[in-house]
């Protein structure tokens, strides 16, 4: 693994675009036969962003593929929409692609949901479940770097299936700065009080998280408080905590769940408030706390986000979305913060609520990055096929990794995004296998930067269950979260799947080696499900 800036001009000729394309599934893989000096005339030429550590180009003369092109200035036609096209992250890339590229996503309300959901009893919806938020759900030991930005690890390790091995891509921004060092905050937190926030562990969680969380913010922040039901009002305009901290706890205490879910007039007023409350300088995001159950006035994301693109684009307003509540509209929560720059997650215990508005404060409200996008190049001299885990609505067109008009993701301070592919190489196959980059703007001067990593097939670990306890850490999670989505259809597991149930004993032993209570969860979280589905 090498980690190395890349120039962001590569003059290597464009691609065709591939949006809208579908993929072949599964289902009906053909032997791949990339055509390599096709793919090596076309984007192998000497100056090549693969490096090793010292910057030098070691390929012997053999041109590495690199991320697409810039787009000639001048052709963009504004923002992309990234709308899902099925179940990608289930499908191999055919030939001639083998490149992959996808918006960055910290989200990881999809796992929260699973837990609670098994704890309850019960096996998540399928449609629920989204692999790369229970892998970016944990810990990670990847380097950070200094400043915003991102720093890159590319490692990976052989499966027990020939031929197949888990690829990991990792980045880092840096540690969440203290307190005392990061951009004062306004938080327009829209807080839903619908009859179905009654239930335990709804409103009384978010009530009791604010608290908290009013205690932790400093003098300079400001908090407005809007609340929906079946109408939307602004309970608390922005307000600098200073010395009205009595004032915006007596709003919180005061907030009782009422009638219906208005979600669109909720959402509509909070950003109203937080253009208002607009301060200069300052992180301007609207928080939403919701079970996310719309079922009065606009229900669609797409329609609700349409009435406050204005305070989004214009403004930098971001989303984020805090899940709550046994039943959950998971979709509609998911959909909003990813069309509203932002991401989500999901509380169900004291505990979580806490660690997300008190631990997690900097990173959840700052941002080292915007519009931020991965794209991996792999070798098709080294490798015959590949898959990405996950990320299945968060696809982005080749061509326009460098389009910084085409919507990224957002990324704060303290974060990692992990991405596991699962990658056949090409039997007895040697030398360079994939390289990683990742793009993203400044969030003042919305500056493009890039940078990058590589991987070697020698620097793979012989035996996944052997590497580092991280990355099985990352393996067992991708795993669960493909067996929970393939449920009773067994016929394309992730290359290298055990049984649900030998994978819960793998998972406690994962846990054992991590010392980390999260990865305790994940195993007995596997056991359940094991249990469950017999």
């Amino acid at each position: 693994m090498t980690l190395t800036g890349n120039d962001e001009h590569t003059g290597r000729p464009r691609r065709r675009p591939r949006t809208g394309r579908r993929r072949r599934p599964v289902a009906i893989l053909i032997g791949l036969t990339l055509a390599g000096g096709l793919l090596l005339t076309g984007c192998g030429a000497s100056d090549s962003n693969g490096s090793s550590t010292d910057g030098s180009n070691k390929s012997g003369g053999r041109g590495f593929p690199q991320p697409a092109p810039n787009r000639t200035s001048g052709t963009s036609q504004g923002e992309q929409k990234n709308t899902p096209t099925g179940d990608a992250s289930r499908e191999f890339a055919p030939s001639p692609d083998y490149l992959s590229t996808f918006a960055l996503d910290v989200d990881t309300a999809s796992y929260g949901y699973a837990r609670r959901a098994l704890a309850d009893g019960r096996l998540p919806e399928a449609s629920t479940v989204r692999p790369e938020e229970f892998v970016n759900s944990f810990r990670q030991d990847y380097r950070r770097p200094d400043g915003n930005g991102f720093s890159v690890t590319v490692d990976g390790a052989r499966t027990r299936e020939k031929d197949w091995s888990l690829v990991r891509v990792g980045l880092a921004t840096r540690d969440a700065a203290s307190s005392g060092k990061r951009p004062p905050a306004a938080l327009t937190f829209v807080i839903d009080i619908s009859g179905s926030m009654g239930e335990p562990g709804r409103l009384d969680l978010a009530k009791d998280a604010l608290g908290v969380m009013t205690d932790r913010l400093r003098d300079d922040d400001s908090i407005a408080v809007v609340t929906f039901s079946d109408e939307a009002r602004t309970v608390l305009p922005m307000t600098r905590l200073g010395h009205h901290r009595d004032r915006i706890y007596g709003a919180i205490r005061g907030l009782e769940p009422t009638e219906s879910t208005n979600l669109g007039a909720g959402v509509r007023t909070g950003y109203a408030t937080a253009v208002k409350g607009l301060r200069e300088g300052a992180t301007n995001r609207v928080v939403l706390i919701s079970d996310a159950l719309a079922n009065t006035g606009e229900t669609d994301a797409d329609a609700i986000l349409e009435n406050i693109s204005t305070a989004r684009r214009e403004h930098g307003i971001t989303l984020f979305g805090v899940g709550v509540g046994s039943e959950y509209g998971d979709a509609l929560m998911e959909r909003l913060a990813d069309k509203g720059d932002g991401h989500t997650t999901y509380v169900s215990t004291v505990e979580d609520a806490r660690k997300v508005f008190c631990e997690q404060l900097p990173q959840n409200i700052d941002l080292t990055a915007r519009d931020a996008k991965a794209q991996v190049a792999f070798d098709p001299e080294t490798v015959e096929q590949f898959r990405l885990i996950g990320y299945d609505d968060r696809q982005v067109a080749d061509e326009d990794f460098r389009n910084d008009r085409v919507d990224g993701g957002e990324v704060g301070p303290g974060h990692t995004v992990t991405a596991l592919y699962a990658v056949r190489t090409r039997p007895g196959a040697s030398g360079h296998l994939a390289t990683a980059s990742v793009r993203w703007l400044d969030p003042d001067t919305r500056a493009p930067h890039e940078e990058s990593g590589q991987l070697e097939t020698g620097s793979l670990d012989e035996d996944l269950w052997t590497s580092s306890t991280r990355l099985q850490v990352d393996a067992v999670a991708a795993y669960f979260a493909d067996d929970l989505r393939t449920g009773d259809d067994k016929a394309n597991p992730l290359p290298g799947a055990l049984p649900l149930g030998e994978l819960a004993d793998r998972a406690h032993r994962v846990a054992s080696a991590a010392e980390d209570r999260a990865v305790d969860d994940l195993a007995n979280a596997v056991e359940r499900a094991s249990g469950l589905m017999g």
